[in-house]
């Protein structure tokens, strides 16, 4: 990885460090997403695939073509108290073997479940759902809800894919098959041990947790050495991004600022478009300094 001594983050104020390419369930690949980022001004841009580090090169040498500051990144499905939590990781070491060997293992299973998710899809009369979604799934070792929800709404079954969501693939619903992921403890070590940040992406987003699950997540996270919190990202609303900056100052962990951008017109945020983090809160991307990747 290079790192250049010269350049500094000190003045950094469009970072956007969670979105997703083709590599997992984005519709836009690395380059396209790179340009992307360019034209919207960020400065210091992720890709976080889910379970999955293989565009990182791509990532890397389109964003340094633009002349955008580069930290490699993943985003991992972890079971925590029931629920599906996502742990962001950012500068780690790609060569990382355990890093490797952790993010396939989370992989596996993907395609048991898609399948099971199609088989409870039939039931309610939605046929060849399986098949359907393998067209929008880029790498087919990460087919997921996201593929089925497109492939709904291609198909006439819903409007948009929140609706898909809503009336399909969540708990209860004919489509939604549960599955385990990696242990928060498992995920955060792969993610420091690899030279990296353990972040918990978008915390309000896990809305069925009680206040005591939540202070629970929080704690045994910071207990397994993560160190950061998304506060501001596409998922949150004002009020949402001011209690997870308390959250990020009662917990001492650092702030990161991520669009978690999927495909133009489906996400709700554009990558580079978020406020800016409180000036009350540390920066993730100031500690990672010497893992970022500079152009030229």
């Amino acid at each position: 990885m290079t790192t250049l001594a010269s350049h500094s983050l000190t003045h950094l104020t469009n970072a956007d460090l969670h979105c997703h390419s083709t590599v997992s369930d984005g519709t836009l690949e690395p380059e396209a997403l790179a340009a992307r980022a360019a034209a919207n001004g960020v400065e210091l841009w992720a890709l976080t695939d889910h379970d999955e580090i293989g565009g990182q090169q791509r990532a890397r040498a389109a964003a340094h073509a633009h002349g955008i500051a580069y930290l490699t990144g993943t985003e991992i499905s972890v079971s925590f108290a029931g629920e599906t939590v996502h742990i962001v990781g950012l500068g780690f070491d790609e060569q990382s073997a355990e890093l490797s060997a952790g993010l396939a293992g989370t992989r596996g299973g993907r395609e048991a479940r898609a399948r099971d998710m199609a088989a409870g899809l039939a039931q309610v009369g939605i046929k060849g759902a399986y098949e359907g979604a393998l067209q929008y799934v880029g790498n087919p070792d990460l087919i997921s809800r996201t593929h089925f929800a497109r492939f709904l709404v291609e198909a006439g079954h819903c409007n948009d894919t929140n609706e898909v969501f809503r009336r399909f693939l969540t708990d209860g619903k004919p489509g939604f098959v549960p599955h385990r992921w990696a242990r928060l403890g498992e995920a955060v070590g792969w993610i420091s041990r690899a030279g990296g940040v353990a972040v918990i992406a978008h915390p309000a987003r896990y809305s069925r947790f009680t206040p005591t699950e939540e202070y629970a997540l929080f704690s045994e996270f910071k207990a397994h050495g993560g160190r950061g919190v998304e506060v501001m990202t596409g998922s949150h609303s004002a009020a949402e991004c001011i209690k997870y900056a308390d959250v990020a100052l009662e917990f001492d962990l650092l702030a990161s600022r991520g669009s978690d951008f999927h495909a133009p017109g489906e996400s709700r945020t554009d990558l580079g478009s978020l406020p800016a983090l409180p000036g009350k809160l540390t920066p993730v991307w100031e500690v990672l300094a010497e893992r970022v990747s500079w152009p030229g």
